[in-house]
């Protein structure tokens, strides 16, 4: 399912992402690979996933399926941070871990320009941004929030 809005505010993109993780785990379950820890994740979506730009106004969050076979770009794997973080959090939940936070980073207050996913795996946090190429890589903004993602409440 894809998402297709202007934008109003952070609050409102984030219910709606949690919405499209929701749409998106029962796919996670039943069509991805299980896997052993959270760089197997990222190097395995890395693979399928290319970066490109929400149309200009548009707040578009597209569900992991959606992401990787019918997207709104007609190209497999094409979307944006927020698209990567549905889908990498969709993928933790099939996997049953925990310790789970949505990053939202930007250069003032109250206008992310970032999102991405931080687990907090066997006592380290791990970066899953799938807009970097490598695996546990995090880039430097002046302001940071984690979010947890309380998956379990859901």
């Amino acid at each position: 399912m894809i998402k297709k809005q202007q934008y109003k505010d952070i609050n409102d993109t984030l219910k709606h992402i949690k919405i499209q993780i929701i749409d998106s785990v029962p796919f996670a379950l039943n069509k991805c690979p299980a896997f052993k820890d959270p760089e197997t994740l990222f190097n395995w979506l890395k693979k399928r996933v290319t970066y490109k730009n929400d149309p200009k106004g548009i707040e578009l969050l597209q569900t992991l399926p959606t992401l990787l076979h019918n997207n709104w770009h007609n190209v497999p794997g094409a979307g944006d941070c927020d698209c990567f973080t549905i889908s990498t959090i969709a993928l933790i939940i099939a996997q049953g871990w925990k310790n789970v936070k949505i990053i939202l980073v930007g250069r003032s207050k109250g206008a992310p320009v970032h999102i991405y996913t931080v687990i907090y795996w066997k006592g380290s946090r791990k970066v899953l941004d799938l807009t970097n190429k490598k695996y546990n890589q995090e880039r430097t903004y002046p302001l940071i929030q984690e979010l947890p993602v309380n998956w379990e409440n859901w």
